[in-house]
């Protein structure tokens, strides 16, 4: 699980193929030295394992799914990336609930400056718009954010100087392609609550 508060953003240094999919290869040496095999860590978004790792930067591998359900594939070498590793038991949870799983992609549309801080509009799949609530959390390439508003085709974020600063996101993310997951606890209620829904519509 995780929080949505980026550690460090590093670098795709390396793509090739892989048994399994594709390996990529992440420079970070900003917490590659404190990783383990098999420990997951997000990758815009995504919950991936290490299968190598150095002091400089570690390794994945991804499957078809995760390149289709992502934009992993969209990535080249010399893109900076997010990163964070899994939340410990005794942290505080500073951002929200984040379990790595990419719902799927939206498209970053517009991007509007308000002094200092930038709207940023993004415009998901019909099938996740729904999940979307003002003032609810979101997961954009594995940031946690507040969705500041929303319309029938797309919703809106508000990002401070910091999250500019300190992630990827930013102006210059219109017309990309970005990691969407939906918050959990909305989809957890549209789970428990569709059988009754289904119930009422039977006649």
């Amino acid at each position: 699980m995780f929080t949505g508060l980026v550690e460090t953003v590093g670098l795709v240094s390396e793509i090739s193929p892989a048994e399994a999919g594709v390996r990529v290869v992440f420079s970070a040496p900003g917490i590659a030295s404190e990783l383990s095999l098999g420990e997951s860590v997000a990758v815009d978004g995504a919950c991936l394992t290490v299968v190598a790792f150095d002091a400089d930067g570690f390794a994945i591998d991804a499957v078809a799914e995760t390149m289709r359900r992502t934009a992993l594939g969209d990535r080249r070498v010399g893109d900076r990336v997010n990163l964070e590793r899994a939340i410990r038991a005794d942290a505080r949870l500073g951002g929200h609930i984040v379990q790595g799983h990419v719902d799927g992609t939206g498209v970053v549309t517009a991007a509007r400056h308000e002094g200092e801080s930038v709207i940023l509009t993004v415009e998901p799949p019909p099938d996740l718009l729904r999940y979307v609530v003002e003032k609810g959390s979101i997961t954009i390439d594995g940031i946690s954010l507040t969705v500041a508003g929303r319309d029938d085709t797309g919703f809106h974020v508000a990002l401070i100087p910091h999250t500019m600063e300190v992630t990827t996101i930013g102006p210059d993310r219109v017309g990309h392609r970005v990691n969407l997951e939906m918050d959990v606890v909305a989809k957890y209620v549209e789970a428990f609550t569709q059988p009754y829904l289904r119930s009422r519509e039977a006649p």
